[in-house]
């Protein structure tokens, strides 16, 4: 005799029987994830918000990007890919400090490493970058 509930299904002791005592716990861990997330998010912008605006002499040091891909299969015959890019500029300041912020692309695309300015910004808040203007002479 066969005992179905054995190999897993139903509310036996196999493996369904287990998800579904286990999903609960799931769900809540997820749920507090995305509660921790947000209450880090609310924070972070309530901390930059009491911060003074600040502008600085600063040099662009060093520039990245970071790629990430995403795969979704709703079935056999539809797949989906897609891609983010996050652009990121590390500024050097007079004092030798090094601060990283995420920017927009058009504006990652108009720095270049070693350009002089005046750095922007609020706490963590990347507000702007000022390059000075080079003047050459024929």
């Amino acid at each position: 005799m066969i005992n179905i509930n054995g190999i897993g299904f139903g509310d036996g002791p196999g493996l369904f029987g287990l998800i579904s005592a286990l999903f609960p716990f799931i769900f809540i861990a997820i749920l507090a994830f995305i509660a921790f997330t947000l209450v880090r998010s609310i924070l972070q912008w309530n901390h930059n918000n009491k911060q003074p605006v600040l502008t600085v002499e600063a040099r662009v040091a060093t520039k990245r990007t970071k790629v990430s891909h995403h795969h979704s299969a709703s079935d056999e015959s539809m797949h989906s890919h897609s891609t983010d890019t996050s652009y990121f500029v590390t500024f050097e300041v007079e004092s030798g400090d090094r601060i990283e912020f995420r920017i927009s692309g058009s504006e990652y695309g108009q720095l270049v490493e070693g350009d002089m300015g005046k750095l922007n910004f609020q706490g963590t808040r990347y507000l702007g970058f000022a390059r000075h203007r080079v003047v050459s002479y024929p």
